[in-house]
């Protein structure tokens, strides 16, 4: 994760210093430049850190540096996210509620792992999503979307495990026995989730 700080402005109208705010989270998204490549058989790889050389690898997406505090409103997604919902049977609080713990609203949001997007789509997940750009939001949503009803249907309808299952892998979920893996990245997932569900489903 790339720290983010927030440096507060003095107020001297008021005549008081707020105090400076440090925002860690190991989950939360970062930037940074994206690179696709083309290998032999036509497969479309994406990786934030190319390992092959330069005339191998191309600049997919570009780094945004941002210098000041910038938020991202869901009532941009709405549309997007009551479309995926319908048309995969999910809760529209739930994926909202997914979104919110991914990305934070947040479309070219890219991870560590090089995760994309709002709902943070490994780039192996890509094409089995039929996504050609992960940083549109429909697409990307509705590509989340889909594979979280994989999931669904893979643990039967149990949202943590199908929650473990999105953060961690299902075969992760699978190797201990369908149990919630003992990561503490996967567990925090979970709680923010189902966090985030229960504030958005009282509306």
């Amino acid at each position: 994760m790339m720290p983010g700080k927030i440096f507060s402005h003095c107020m001297r109208r008021f005549g008081f210093l707020m105090v400076m705010v440090t925002a860690m989270a190991s989950s939360s998204p970062v930037w940074a430049d994206i690179y696709m490549y083309v290998d032999r058989q036509g497969v479309v790889h994406f990786t934030n850190a190319p390992t092959a050389s330069e005339n191998d690898y191309h600049v997919y997406v570009k780094e945004k540096k941002i210098y000041h505090t910038q938020f991202y409103s869901a009532k941009n997604f709405e549309s997007f996210i009551r479309q995926a919902s319908d048309l995969y049977g999910i809760s529209y609080p739930l994926l909202k509620a997914i979104i919110k713990a991914e990305s934070d609203f947040n479309p070219q949001a890219v991870s560590k792992k090089g995760a994309m997007g709002l709902m943070q789509i490994m780039p192996e997940n890509i094409k089995a999503l039929n996504i050609s750009n992960p940083f549109d939001p429909l697409e990307n949503i509705l590509g989340g979307a889909r594979y979280f009803r994989k999931m669904l249907d893979r643990f039967d309808g149990q949202l943590p495990l199908s929650l473990a299952a999105y953060n961690a892998g299902p075969t992760a979920v699978e190797r201990y026995n369908n149990q919630i893996p003992p990561y503490r990245e996967t567990e925090d997932y979970i709680e923010r989730v189902l966090k985030f569900y229960s504030s958005y489903h009282q509306y």
